[in-house]
């Protein structure tokens, strides 16, 4: 009999076993997905609403996969990966009653904050007219070429994006063509989307170099590419498309409570529609249309089996079974991680020199340190050489300044998402290197800052392994696989697959990488027009 079902917020995702395996193997299952990521709860709420009997089985204990939360140091409560929500689904937010459940996103309306070497900084608020008076302030020679930047992404926006049916994104897959034929005539945005590198893109709207450094690292973000690659400007748009507030578009915010209570939340509604979740039960093997072998030899059955797993897991559980092109796709797409995520437990938060003070507007922004051109181009290159640079960009967020809840009474909590690290060494490997790695994050943003290291109370470094590890993200690429044009839309890997009953859910498939969710929607959809 399935135990009595307990939020997953208040076990903080470890679920267990809801009944003994052999109780499990028992039942007959219309679908089973591998993998209790966001994805694949998602995917599962739907086909249970749909009147589909549907197992979710997740190797590790707690569900969530990257979007989950974790705490590293006693009383810190903190996503190991994902830690801002700004491309989740509106339609899945409405559709399964996430604020009802208790969802409440935060938008971080400062904006986007980047000091720099010189001791001067800016701060760009959400608010246009804000910006603009802080650019009339920085660069007043770039407030126009600002104002056509962010024209550009709009229009590209609105005509993609649009909060309607003909979202691309709710599309299964849209071609180059079909994008090319909607932003037909914007010249402007279809090199953004297609061949601009960021470097270029920033260059053609910014004068101030400050201003166009500032902006690199937003083309690259999660990205093994140089901000000086062709394609890595289509990079800031699909992390600037997101609708998660239909009034604030493009902006990114905090979830109260941590970004894991999206998986947790998505999961109670996959479990009240009829779903059941298991945890701690690592799948062997996929045999397409007959259901997974557990590593424990024990068999399941079910005539769909749904991977939220990435697609080379996917592959190596299919094995003999997977189709021979499918197999070469899926080995075609880069999956090789090239970040660092740096949690860090603090005493206060950090006092930047070029405007002092511990609880100011921009402690509420998202928090760039840049790089130097010359910097980003020798990061780059000692990451691929299979060592650490000198200095790491940095991307900061402090969540504590929005949600005190989820740190020890007046400490505060401070994620550092950085690049570029190699995923291997040349010498040694991850455990000679963390360390250093983490200290090298901290350094980084420390020259801006009056009280770093100081403030800092504990670190926790996961580097591209141990997000493999932790996570089960091969090549601890938090994407699923690059998301450069070239392996996006129609090129994405597709829901349904050349194996019979086998499909994918995960962030390798459209709309791409990030907490979005809809991915594993349109899973559902494709799955329930095959299945009825």
């Amino acid at each position: 009999m399935l135990q009595t079902m307990t939020p997953a917020d208040a076990v903080m995702g470890k679920l267990g076993l809801p009944a003994p395996i052999a109780e499990l193997a028992a039942r007959r299952w219309d679908a089973i997905i591998v993998g209790a990521g966001h994805n694949g709860l998602t995917c599962a709420a739907y086909l249970a609403r749909a009147g589909k009997q549907v197992l979710v089985l997740e190797a590790r204990q707690r569900i969530g996969g990257a979007c989950t939360l974790a705490e590293p140091f006693p009383g810190y409560h903190i996503s190991p990966c994902a830690y801002l929500a700004g491309l989740l689904h509106r339609r899945v937010i409405d559709e399964l009653g996430l604020p009802a459940r208790g969802f409440r996103w935060m938008p971080a309306m400062a904006g986007y904050f980047v000091p720099f070497e010189d001791g001067s900084s800016v701060l760009l608020s959400e608010d246009d007219d804000e910006a603009v008076q802080e650019l009339r302030r920085f660069a007043p020679d770039d407030v126009k070429g600002w104002q056509a930047m962010q024209a550009v992404i709009a229009r590209a926006r609105e005509a993609l994006r649009p909060d309607d049916e003909r979202d691309i994104w709710l599309d299964p897959a849209p071609s180059r063509a079909k994008i090319e034929t909607r932003l037909a005539g914007d010249d402007e945005a279809l090199a953004m989307m297609f061949d601009l590198s960021m470097a270029d893109f920033v260059a053609r709207y910014l004068r101030d170099e400050r201003l166009q450094l500032a902006y690199l690292g937003q083309g690259v973000i999660g990205t093994n590419a140089s901000p000086f690659d062709p394609g890595t400007a289509y990079i800031r748009f699909h992390h600037s498309c997101g609708r998660i507030d239909p009034s604030l578009p493009g902006t990114w915010g905090y979830v109260e409570g941590g970004m894991g209570r999206v998986s947790f939340l998505i999961c109670d509604a996959a479990r009240e529609a009829g779903a059941v979740v298991a945890t701690g039960v690592p799948v062997a093997q996929i045999i397409p249309q007959e259901g997974v072998v557990l590593e424990g030899g024990e068999r399941i059955n079910a005539p769909v089996i749904i991977a939220n797993a990435d697609p080379r897991v996917t592959l190596r559980l299919l094995g003999d079974a997977a189709d021979g092109a499918w197999r070469a796709q899926v080995e075609s797409i880069p999956i090789e991680g090239c970040t660092v995520k740096v949690n860090l437990a603090l005493a206060e938060p950090p006092n930047f020199t070029a405007r002092p003070g511990l609880d100011e507007p921009h402690h509420r922004a998202q928090i760039n340190t840049p790089l130097s051109i010359q910097e980003w181009r020798d990061g780059y290159a000692a990451a691929r050489r299979g060592e650490l640079p000198t200095r790491l960009w940095t991307e900061n967020y402090l969540q504590t300044a929005f949600d005190p809840s989820i740190a020890p009474h007046g400490r505060h909590v401070l994620s550092m998402f950085c690049q570029y690290v190699p995923h291997t060494f040349a010498e040694g490997n991850w455990d000679t290197h963390r360390e250093r790695a983490g200290h090298l994050a901290i350094q980084s943003l420390a020259r801006f800052t009056s009280n770093f290291p100081n403030a800092v109370i504990d670190m926790e470094v996961l580097g591209p392994p141990d997000i493999e590890h932790e996570v089960g993200l091969t090549g601890g690429h938090i994407f699923q696989g690059e998301c450069l044009p070239q392996y996006m839309w129609e090129n994405r890997l597709g829901y349904t697959t050349p194996m019979a009953g086998v499909y994918l859910c995960g962030a390798a498939t459209h709309p791409g990488g990030s907490v979005i969710a809809v991915n594993g929607r349109n899973a559902a959809m494709a799955v329930l027009a095959q299945n009825g």
